[in-house]
C-alpha cells in the first residue's frame, strides 16, 4: 500500500508563503508529478489562489492552503435538513 501524500502536500503549502504549482510541489515533496496531481484533489484546505503562465504558454495553477487556527470552534451538532410541508393549497 502506498503512503498518503496528503499531509506532505499540506505541510509544503503551509510553509510556502507564495504558494506552489504542481511541478514545484512534486519537486519539494520528492514525489511523482502525476501522483501529486491526483492527490491534491482530495487534500482538505487546498485551493487555487491564481494562475501563472510558464515558459510553454500553458496556464499553471498556484495552490495555497488554509491555515486553521488551533482554537477554531467545531460544530457541536450535525446539521440535518428538515422538510417543511405546506398544508394549505393556494387558489382554492
Amino acid at each position: 500500500m502506498n503512503k498518503s501524500r496528503h499531509q506532505d502536500i499540506r505541510n509544503a503549502l503551509l510553509e510556502s508563503e507564495d504558494g506552489l504549482t504542481l511541478l514545484e510541489l512534486a519537486v519539494q515533496i520528492d514525489s511523482n508529478y502525476k501522483a501529486v496531481q491526483k492527490a491534491i484533489k482530495n487534500v482538505w484546505g487546498v485551493y487555487i489562489d491564481r494562475w501563472t503562465v510558464p515558459k510553454r504558454g500553458q496556464f499553471a495553477a498556484v495552490y495555497m492552503c488554509v491555515n486553521v487556527p488551533n482554537n477554531a470552534p467545531h460544530p457541536t451538532e450535525r446539521y440535518l435538513p428538515k422538510t417543511k410541508w405546506q398544508t394549505t393549497l393556494k387558489g382554492h
